[in-house]
């Protein structure tokens, strides 16, 4: 297949600093809402474990739990061993590297008047370090790990003086890093907030619809502000929101269940409806009707969304899913969230249904909805890889993939699609962000640690590693 990729087509890997960090109370740094997420052996898991803290009088005990294990305070430790793992990422050549700076390490509970030095000396050295090798940092500002300290004064997001403190914190990293930071991201799949308070907005006690959107319309202002302080303080630099992408097809083409479809992608582009376009959909109102919510709003908010509209729309996407209005009796969900199984699809080993066709459909929706560039900043496969006696891991399953998916991205280019870059989720082994489990693996790059945190810690090559080498060097033209 002759590529379609652009000249400068941004080709990297993804993680998060709450899932590979580790050192969670280090050089000052303050605990989040990601410490709390306890591990759970796999017949015993309800899929909510990173909901361990229901209440504000829970936080300090799960602090100070020592009978459980709570893998994503200790990662894979790249907080020591970035320099060996930024090393691999360059031979493998990458172009752009996606990242999230911790909160807590800059302010640890979250309203500091000063930030934390400490915290702010270790991003300048990652930086640094992935400049020498002239991989550009795109860099998510607020990735599902919220400072404690902040559920316990304000109930996370849910209080309109966490704008404040947000605003404060962007602007803290923006001013610092403007000479080694050029690509920004506000929140990780902001639409998570109106699913999970606690996971990305620090609240406890309450799952309402009604705290759920008010907290989102406080994320949506201060993603505004962020991007105002962006284009002030880096006017060269691009600045995109973030969406976890849940393309649905209707079950039928029995006309309710078309509307079905219809009324689940509202709710999943309303949360980049309001910040692509600058205002609230007008099938807000219905939204907000049915499900009894009243938005709060400031004097100023509707002109301050206007101004602070971003640059480019960045999204993750890993399944597609079936929607219907039909009850179906003792059927599993077909995926994580939502939906049931589209008999025409495979599924990875934890349910996750295999569509690169999904993200084709989805690029021409949001480029046809949006008409600003595209960005994938996560896609994967997550697997229960082997680490053979050789120290190799054959995962063809992976390359086979992610091939399907670069495919399908390279057709919607040739389509007229604008799209800025591909980082696939996990490009390193990490700790996953719902199970907290070191077992489902999306990495190139192996790290011997199991979900006890035990293991050398030392990383191997996968026969990935060097397929996607050779896709970053073609420029997605060798695919083999």
């Amino acid at each position: 297949m002759s590529s379609k990729f652009p000249k400068g087509f941004l080709w990297g890997g993804a993680t998060a600093a709450n899932q590979c960090e580790g050192a969670w109370d280090v050089d000052g740094k303050g605990p989040t809402t990601a410490d709390t997420a306890i591990f759970v052996e796999k017949n015993k898991r309800t899929g909510m474990e990173f909901f361990n803290v229901k209440s504000i009088e829970d936080i300090d005990s799960v602090l100070k739990d020592t009978e459980n294990h709570y893998p994503k305070r200790h990662g894979i430790d790249f907080y020591h061993n970035y320099k060996e793992d930024i090393a691999l990422f360059a031979e493998m050549g990458f172009k752009t590297y996606r990242m999230s700076i911790a909160w807590s390490r800059i302010f640890p509970n979250g309203d500091e008047e000063t930030p934390n030095e400490k915290g702010l000396e270790f991003y300048d050295s990652v930086f640094d370090e992935l400049l020498k090798y002239g991989i550009e940092p795109l860099v998510t500002i607020s990735h599902y790990e919220f400072p404690l300290g902040l559920t316990r004064k304000c109930n996370g997001w849910l209080s309109r003086e966490t704008v404040g403190y947000f605003e404060r914190y962007a602007r803290t990293v923006l001013t610092r890093y403007k000479d080694k930071v050029k690509y920004w991201l506000t929140f990780n799949e902001i639409n998570i907030i109106g699913m999970f308070g606690y996971l990305s907005g620090g609240i406890v006690g309450d799952n309402s619809p009604q705290t759920l959107f008010q907290a989102a319309h406080h994320q949506f202002v201060a993603s505004a502000l962020a991007v105002k302080a962006c284009h002030e303080i880096i006017p060269d630099a691009k600045i995109g929101c973030m969406l976890a992408r849940m393309e649905s097809y209707p079950e039928t083409c029995r006309p309710e269940d078309v509307l079905k479809s219809l009324e689940t992608d509202h709710n999943n582009f309303f949360f980049t409806d309001v910040q692509v376009r600058g205002y609230y959909p007008s099938y807000s109102e219905k939204i907000f009707r049915d499900k009894n919510v009243v938005i709060k709003k400031e004097a100023g908010d509707d002109e301050l969304l206007k101004d602070g509209k971003v640059d480019f729309l960045s999204f993750s996407y890993y399944m597609s899913s079936v929607v219907g209005v039909t009850p179906v009796e003792n059927e599993a969900p077909g995926n994580l969230f939502m939906g049931r199984k589209n008999p025409y699809l495979e599924a990875s080993e934890w349910g996750w249904q295999i569509d690169p066709i999904g993200l084709r459909i989805t690029l021409h929706k949001m480029y046809d909805r949006y008409q600003v560039p595209l960005f994938i900043v996560e896609n994967g496969l997550g697997a229960n890889d082997v680490l053979e006696g050789d120290g190799s891991v054959h995962d063809s399953y992976r390359i086979n993939y992610l091939k399907s998916h670069i495919e399908q991205m390279a057709l919607a280019i040739e389509e007229g699609v604008e799209l800025m870059g591909y980082t696939p989720w996990g490009c390193i082994d990490i700790v996953a962000a719902s199970t907290s489990e070191m077992s489902k693996r999306y990495g190139f790059i192996y790290v011997d640690l199991d979900d006890y945190h035990q293991g050398s810690g030392k990383r191997y090559r996968k026969d990935s590693f060097a397929w996607y080498k050779k896709v970053i060097s073609s420029n997605g033209e060798d695919l083999d």
